[in-house]
């Protein structure tokens, strides 16, 4: 999808901010809609039906967490938070409630873009995509089957679902919580060992340099997040 198609709307209750998403994003061929609340938002993505929503936690009445579960009730469109809240509750709250990614203000119209194209290429992927992509890294999700370089690579069975919840979700951030209820089932999900322990025979069979790592991406306190592009 063209940019200049894409139209994305900016919930925030400050007007300064919402004037600079807006003519940020306009200048780089994005339609852009407002809202200042909740409730308005919830109308917006009804009424203007955009392709992505960009929303602050920290609205009056309706906190952006609200309005993120509520959204996620009935529509999977992309949205991202922008917060000066940076600590990890929060963004774990937002992630589990169904939010695709999180960027902190003060923040950088250049990694915002970037993220919203990450964000827009997951939305815009066929569903069931049996195959992840990225520099040598090659997941057949429908055979099971993983390759770097063109070398076969042997994973447990515990580390293909794990790496198979990430490659479905690349470019997502997976919260800790939502990865360990996803690979081991309810009740496991203050079980954190399990997930270091995995991510970290997983790095070491896939990442060129697992000190370093090239694929799986932490978001420290938060989850992990497979990156969808990477700079060869």
């Amino acid at each position: 999808m063209a940019e200049s198609q894409v139209r994305v709307l900016v919930v925030d209750d400050e007007r300064p901010i919402r004037r600079f998403l807006r003519t940020s994003l306009t200048a780089h061929g994005y339609t852009v809609f407002e809202a200042a609340d909740g409730p308005e938002a919830l109308a917006a993505v009804v009424d203007q039906r955009p392709d992505l929503v960009i929303l602050d936690l920290g609205l009056p009445g309706m906190a952006g967490v609200q309005v993120t579960r509520r959204l996620r009730e009935w529509s999977q469109l992309p949205i991202i938070i922008l917060s000066v809240r940076d600590g990890e509750e929060d963004k774990i709250a937002a992630l589990d409630a169904g939010a695709d990614d999180y960027l902190t203000k003060p923040f950088g119209i250049g990694e915002l873009l970037a993220r919203m194209r990450v964000a827009l290429r997951r939305a815009a992927a066929p569903a069931g995509e049996p195959l992840y992509a990225v520099g040598e890294l090659v997941v057949d999700l429908a055979r099971r089957w993983v390759t770097v370089a063109g070398q076969e690579v042997q994973l447990t069975p515990t580390e293909f679902d794990l790496l198979r919840a990430l490659a479905s979700n690349a470019g997502k951030v997976l919260t800790h919580r939502h990865l360990l209820r996803q690979v081991w089932g309810m009740g496991y999900e203050t079980e954190s060992h399990l997930l270091r322990v995995n991510i970290h025979n997983l790095r070491r069979k896939i990442e060129p340099d697992p000190s370093r790592p090239t694929y799986i991406v932490t978001e420290p306190g938060v989850g992990y997040r497979l990156r969808t592009e990477i700079a060869m």
